[in-house]
């Protein structure tokens, strides 16, 4: 692997504040931070213009976390077209353990990818097919995401045991609030499908999903799952399956999982519509993309 120089060309030198939510660490590692600072490296493996955004995946930081990736939103956007998909870059990570504090990086250096990775990345882009992986869902039965073809097939990223309510709780909470949603209306519901995906297949095995998917839908042993499915991947799949969706999971040995988040809208033909890497969505939005694909489907089938 080829190293940074000493000193890189002003050209390529960027001093930007990039602040980032996501899951970083754990709870008990964010309480046992003191303020410091880090030197990171990462590659540049999405970029968000329109939100002022990039996601990183970032080598392990000793003493901090493992390798993740993340998104990372721009102090200054302005300067968003200096990145590249393929970049590698060098910033200093700033923590604090105030309450207050957001942690944050200065970028102090950019460079093109100058060596291939390990795993190479494919930024989630709208119209990329989505491979037929397969599951077994809170029934103990085997799905697989082919067999929603047809429907607007929403997905989620979570682990039963996750103790960050921002996170998991969070994306579950707002599946439940979508789904109420699409109840309301019953052509928007018989055109849709929710599914909520473990990273934790040795945990939460279908017993544990159904538990946990009966108490987010209210219904809990009357849950019947018709419209939203709890699964997980064999552990065989799951580097593959999180590799495409983009899913950084590092088990952590208090036996929480440092990780990040994705939920996708996946249309009619099974191709990538949406791509949401942060916890800022909300259950409007996704009602709004599922309008809208309903709608571009409805005006297709009308013009042939």
């Amino acid at each position: 692997m080829k190293r940074f120089p000493p000193s890189l060309p002003a050209s390529l030198l960027l001093c930007l504040l990039i602040v980032f939510p996501g899951c970083r660490r754990s709870a008990t590692q964010a309480r046992n931070q003191a303020e410091k600072t880090y030197h990171i490296r990462g590659v540049v493996v999405a970029i968000d213009p329109a939100k002022g955004a990039v996601t990183l995946d970032t080598d392990a930081i000793p003493g901090y976390m493992d390798a993740m990736i993340m998104p990372y939103t721009l102090k200054n956007p302005g300067i968003i077209g200096e990145l590249h998909t393929g970049d590698t870059i060098t910033a200093d990570l700033f923590t604090s353990d105030s309450a207050n504090a957001i942690d944050n990086i200065v970028v102090v250096g950019q460079a093109k990818a100058d060596y291939k990775p390990p795993v190479a990345y494919k930024p989630l882009n709208p119209g990329d097919p989505v491979p037929d992986f397969k599951l077994l869902n809170q029934n103990d039965k085997p799905i697989h995401i082919a067999q929603f073809r047809g429907k607007v097939l929403l997905v989620t990223f979570i682990y039963t045991r996750c103790p960050l309510a921002d996170y998991c709780p969070r994306m579950s909470h707002n599946f439940a609030s979508l789904d109420h949603l699409l109840a309301s209306d019953f052509d928007l519901y018989s055109k849709t499908h929710l599914l909520s995906v473990s990273f934790d297949p040795t945990y939460d095995t279908p017993a544990v999903l159904r538990s946990y998917g009966g108490s987010y839908t209210g219904r809990y042993t009357r849950e019947d799952f018709t419209h939203w499915d709890f699964a997980a991947p064999s552990e065989k799949e799951l580097p593959d399956l999180l590799h495409f969706f983009l899913v950084g999971a590092t088990p952590e040995k208090d036996r929480t999982i440092t990780h990040s988040l994705s939920t996708i809208v996946i249309d009619q033909q099974g191709k990538v519509y949406k791509w949401y890497p942060t916890n800022d969505w909300t259950p409007e939005q996704l009602l709004a993309d599922v309008k809208q694909l309903l709608q571009q489907s409805h005006e297709g089938k009308s013009k042939a």
